[in-house]
């Protein structure tokens, strides 16, 4: 009885220390996949959990799409251009860095890998980290004919070490999208 005392005494004189936030659980579906429709110069397999929506942006362009996810809430806004001119290329290549480089205010990192696709494409992915709208942009070209960008932005204010889970399910969609890349308007290359 003494002992059952004590601890009660013991017990009351310890401050209250509150739980840390905890972060947002993602339950996030297995991969599965889709072909686009055949209207687009170009072609690949994207995830059946996400919807193919038009580009609403008022710079939007005629092959211009955005694959959202409704259950995380995030974007992939995919942009192609004809190439019609080394010009016109240059063009897009400096485009492509700079709309990464923009990030660089809030970004601590950003980490640029280039990987050859199955079908022998290059593709540059880059991975910002830190507090940015865009964690993962990519781009892809023939070099003569086509020119492919793609970026993932969240529509949400959660932080982004949160969002790490969903960032990471989403990367692995865009890699499957690109390993799956073929364009549909080249006579000259059927990759």
């Amino acid at each position: 009885m003494l002992a059952v005392g004590f601890l009660l005494l013991w017990s009351c004189e310890k401050d209250y220390v509150p739980k840390p936030k905890g972060y947002n659980r993602f339950i996030l579906p297995a991969h599965e996949y889709q072909p686009l429709p055949d209207t687009l110069p170009y072609q690949f397999e994207y995830s059946k959990h996400a919807r193919l929506l038009k580009d609403t942006s008022w710079i939007s362009d005629r092959y211009w799409v955005e694959i959202y996810y409704p259950q995380i809430k995030a974007n992939v806004h995919v942009t192609y251009k004809q190439v019609n001119s080394l010009d016109s290329l240059k063009d897009y290549l400096n485009d492509a860095y700079f709309l990464t480089a923009k990030h660089q205010i809030k970004a601590y990192a950003i980490d640029e890998a280039i990987s050859t696709t199955p079908s022998g494409k290059a593709v540059v992915f880059a991975e910002l980290e830190g507090e940015v709208p865009s964690q993962f942009q990519f781009f892809t070209t023939d070099s003569t004919e086509n020119f492919l960008r793609g970026a993932l932005y969240f529509n949400t204010r959660v932080q982004n070490d949160s969002l790490k889970p969903a960032i990471e399910y989403v990367k692995i969609d865009i890699v499957h999208m690109m390993n799956t890349l073929e364009w549909t308007n080249s006579d000259s290359e059927k990759n």
